[in-house]
């Protein structure tokens, strides 16, 4: 292990000899490329005049040579988690400039002009990042480098020891610099503690088998990720080079802790925490079960079963209240019960969504579950198990939705029970490899109206369609004027024509295709759908007050066309 530097300190000098910073495209990256590096920077930095500037790298280490060129500089760096339009546009107002991996961002300076670099103030040197948004919109979090100094300081006395010593180990990462997380792990420590990073963040489980190992490693992985390790993949290098793995950003189900474990022999040393607080405390499951061990220097305190805490890595000394309910053991640690604010009204009753969340894991279908409100009523997203695939496929949606809603009886009443419920392949995620609740929310608006059956017989079927406005086919069509689209039309066609009628073919074509009058959020339609099985045609007609809407003729594949 080389010596550990000072996070004020580490690129300062001409270089520390024998010590590396990184692996960038495959290439070494020296502590002497890394000072040249980040002077071209601060001299790009220092011929600006604003002070706050908003940077976004996908590349490791062209992100550490920035932010340490615009902090030496002078200037307040600015960490969005992504660089959506929207997120582009709240952030404008805030910030001078940009740099990095996005138009016309400002560039590191073609070389370096800067003076002699001295030592980081640590109260003077600041940062600001964002929450997740994991419960609505990001939020604001200021950090002076102090904060991320003592919280440096606590990762390496908890774990320095366990972590590779060797010349030629690599510190590889899942999660994006962007988020506090991969900052302080994937940059931050590894700048300070000597162990290189490597550039380029690793995406897909194929990347993970094929980087891994032989050579000595630690990865920082997101519970998204380690929930998501094929069997069918080759481990052996991750099993022989992987010395540790991290897991941050949300709760890790115990059986991808234990999948982790037998196929790389390594148990994931899970880190609580938030964007405010910092690291509060870890645990391994192989050791420690469900019990989190509190970080030195962290003092805590259970208020009406709340977790209160202070810690080096607050913005000041006082004692800061979560959101956390939490039980102490009697091993000095405490586990987690929930959280205090998930606690919602529906239709005037007071339901907790962690209880929901709970109940729903036990049963044999469900192996990952949320639940939320969407427009004043309860709803559910659920990853299934295979059993559960299994029992959607032979018994259908509303069976499986039915026996579900059946094991919240005892905690819900009636009234409040779920109305929603989505099975996705896996949790939406976001760059921080985080589920938000606007994911969460995407994935609940419906793509398509629900059909309120008037007719449904062997070839012909008649439904009323409501159009809500929150539909995600308006989406970008248009934003002033919204309109439905014809493809949807169409698809709507399709797959209400597969319902009704015994429709196996392949799509080939549209005959007659009319589009009349546009339709809008807010109109209420009536669509007649006739099922022409001779010629495997399926004939669809919107209307409303008596004026079509659209029509045409869908043709299917079928034995006169084999």
């Amino acid at each position: 292990m080389f010596e550990f530097i000072s996070l004020t300190e580490v690129a300062c000098g001409a270089g520390r000899h024998g010590r590396a910073v990184a692996r960038q495209a495959g290439q070494a990256r020296s502590h002497a490329d890394f000072v040249a590096d980040v002077g071209r920077w601060q001299t790009a930095f220092a011929q600006t005049t604003g002070l706050r500037w908003a940077l976004y790298f996908e590349d490791g280490y062209q992100f550490a040579c920035a932010l340490y060129g615009a902090w030496h500089a002078g200037k307040t760096v600015f960490l969005p988690g992504d660089v959506q339009p929207g997120s582009v546009a709240r952030l404008d107002a805030e910030v001078d400039g940009w740099a990095g991996d996005v138009p016309q961002g400002l560039c590191a300076a073609s070389v370096d002009m800067a003076q002699a670099r001295q030592a980081l103030d640590l109260e003077n040197t600041r940062l600001v990042l964002y929450t997740s948004g994991s419960s609505g919109e990001p939020e604001a979090i200021a950090k002076s480098l102090r904060q991320l100094e003592a919280e440096i300081g606590t990762l390496h006395q908890s774990f320095a020891a366990r972590m590779p010593s060797a010349p030629q180990a690599h510190i590889w990462t899942t999660v994006s610099h962007q988020h506090i997380y991969g900052l302080l792990f994937a940059i931050l420590w590894p700048l300070a503690s000597g162990i290189r990073f490597v550039a380029e963040r690793l995406v897909y489980p194929e990347q993970m088998a094929q980087a891994l190992g032989p050579e000595p490693s630690v990865l920082i992985a997101s519970p998204a990720h380690l929930r998501r390790l094929p069997e069918t993949l080759d481990w052996a290098a991750a099993r022989q080079g992987v010395r540790m793995v991290f897991s941050s950003g949300g709760p890790l189900p115990p059986q991808a802790a234990d999948d982790t474990l037998r196929l790389w022999g390594c148990s994931p040393v899970e880190v609580f925490g938030s964007s405010e607080t910092g690291g509060i405390a870890w645990r391994q499951r192989s050791e420690h079960g469900d019990t989190w061990q509190v970080f030195a220097g962290v003092q805590w305190r259970v208020a009406q079963e709340v977790l209160e805490l202070r810690s080096p890595n607050l913005a000041d000394s006082g004692w800061w209240r979560s959101t956390d309910r939490i039980a102490p053991t009697a091993s000095g640690g405490f586990v987690l019960l929930g959280r205090e604010d998930r606690i919602v009204k529906i239709e005037e009753k007071r339901v907790s969504l962690t209880a929901i969340e709970r109940h729903l894991a036990q049963s044999p279908w469900v192996q990952e579950v949320r639940a939320l409100v969407y427009q004043g009523r309860l709803a559910v997203v659920a990853v299934l198990t295979p059993e559960g695939n299994e029992a959607l496929a032979r018994l259908g949606k509303q069976a499986v939705n039915q026996g579900l809603r059946q094991l919240l009886v005892s905690v819900v009443e009636p009234v409040a029970l779920p109305k929603r419920w989505r099975y996705p392949a896996q949790m939406p995620v976001n760059a921080q490899s985080k589920t938000t609740e606007a994911l969460l929310l995407d994935l609940l608006r419906p793509t398509r109206p629900l059909a309120h059956w008037l007719q449904r017989d062997l070839a012909e079927a008649r439904a009323e369609l409501e159009i809500e406005a929150d539909l995600r086919v308006f989406d970008g069509h248009f934003p002033v004027a919204p309109v439905l689209p014809g493809v949807a039309q169409l698809d709507w066609a399709v797959s209400f024509g597969r319902e009704c009628f015994p429709i196996a073919g392949d799509f080939l074509r549209v005959e007659a295709l009319k589009f009349q009058r546009p339709v809008r959020p807010g109109d209420r339609i009536a669509l007649a759908l006739t099922w022409r099985a001779a010629t495997s045609t399926l004939v669809f007609a919107y209307s409303s007050g008596g004026q079509m809407h659209s029509s045409g003729r869908i043709v299917f594949a079928g034995p006169e066309h084999v």
